[in-house]
């Protein structure tokens, strides 16, 4: 057990901007091959961006959730697949936490392990003697070929023949993988499938599902939905700053084709483009910021969530992953004919966010829905709040 001082938040912000251009430069590497650059990986560690969501008896940061968005924002300007993923190993990391203090020794004993975790059940886990044996297989499992452990959920089968859904802990080295992340966006992810063959865990590295979606585990975390949201809405945020990097660095000299304008810059259509794309990258950091600040405030509080606050979190989510795809499609399309080379950042940043929203967490009008819900009384149509 070491524990280690943290960085102040203004540093570790600065590192993630100073990682960009290598970020930037590795990019198109990483969506050529579908994976991390070990030099990303690297910079990653070396920043102690994978200490960020470790308890700080491990040495870790227990890093505040305002600075998690910072952070992982930053990155996410340098580029979308590796903020993902940092965003996938900070909240795996996160989610370890809430198991007994025996396997977070176990998993924490490595220092600046990577953590990757999938929340779909995708397997069923049969009671065996002293655990469980687990079979099935999950998909979109980001970074798996490059982390060390998995968080997976299954679902164990009960006697009255329903099933229990709970949260695994499990070696990436027990898993097969699958190398079919072949994807329009987010590919230097490596969102790749796993598979178990009655792979046998301990029962102390097997958590009841439900529970830990309620917030109600022997822990003074927030609630998992509501940090998990939060997480991911940097991405989004990190995306559309992206694009408006991407635009104004390729505007200068730049002419608009067939008409009198020998520079964009001077051009009206082009003045408005710019600030609808700025006002809705505002609004992407309005919902990401609100969502952060109410968790950090609550945490330090020790007050209890409403259902009301847990639903507003992922609409939050919602709405800052809507208002960042617009903003890139505004600037997306207003980059011109040249723009679809692969060389050119905006096209991957557009094909980043579209599928940042195809994603069922994030759905815009998913949350929409589920937020529409409570504040008219009803109960809502799904657990994972």
């Amino acid at each position: 057990m070491s524990v280690t001082k943290a960085p102040q938040k203004a540093e570790l912000v600065r590192r993630a901007s100073s990682l960009i251009p290598l970020f930037r430069e590795k990019a198109l590497w990483m969506d050529e091959n579908r994976c991390m650059h070990q030099d990303a990986i690297d910079a990653l560690t070396n920043a102690g961006f994978l200490k960020m969501r470790v308890p700080v008896r491990y040495g870790g940061y227990d890093t505040d959730m305002r600075t998690i968005v910072d952070v992982i924002s930053e990155v996410g300007r340098g580029d979308g697949s590796v903020s993902w993923t940092l965003a996938m190993w900070a909240l795996s990391a996160w989610m370890v936490g809430l198991f007994p203090e025996a396997v977070q020794e176990e998993v924490f004993s490595t220092p600046d392990v990577r953590i990757c975790g999938i929340l779909s059940p995708g397997a069923i886990a049969v009671p065996a003697n002293g655990g469980y044996l687990v079979n099935g297989k999950w998909s979109f499992n980001t970074g798996a070929r490059q982390s060390m452990w998995n968080t997976n959920a299954a679902v164990v089968p009960t006697a009255d023949g329903g099933h229990d859904p709970v949260m695994t802990l499990i070696p990436i080295s027990d898993l097969e993988i699958i190398d079919d992340w072949y994807t329009s966006g987010l590919r230097g992810s490596g969102s790749v499938t796993t598979i178990a063959k009655d792979v046998f865990i301990p029962a102390e590295r097997v958590l009841p599902m439900e529970p830990l979606l309620q917030g109600q585990h022997l822990s003074n975390l927030a609630p998992f939905m509501p940090t998990a949201c939060t997480t991911v809405s940097a991405v989004a945020l990190g995306l559309a700053n992206a694009a408006k990097d991407a635009f104004f660095e390729r505007l200068p000299g730049r002419r608009i084709t067939f008409t009198s304008y020998e520079r964009q810059s001077e051009a009206p259509v082009t003045h408005l483009e710019v600030a609808e794309a700025t006002t809705k990258i505002d609004e992407t950091g309005f919902h990401a910021y609100r969502a952060a600040d109410m968790i950090d405030t609550k945490g330090a509080s020790g007050e209890p969530w409403t259902l009301e606050e847990r639903a507003r979190v992922r609409l939050d989510l919602g709405a800052a992953c809507q208002r960042a795809k617009e903003a890139v499609e505004i600037l997306d399309s207003a980059s011109g004919g040249s723009s679809i080379y692969r060389d050119v950042p905006i096209q991957r940043i557009e094909r980043d966010v579209k599928t940042l929203n195809l994603h069922a967490i994030v759905h815009p009008a998913t949350n929409l829905e589920l937020y529409g819900r409570i504040i008219c009384g009803l109960e809502p149509n799904t657990p994972y709040i």
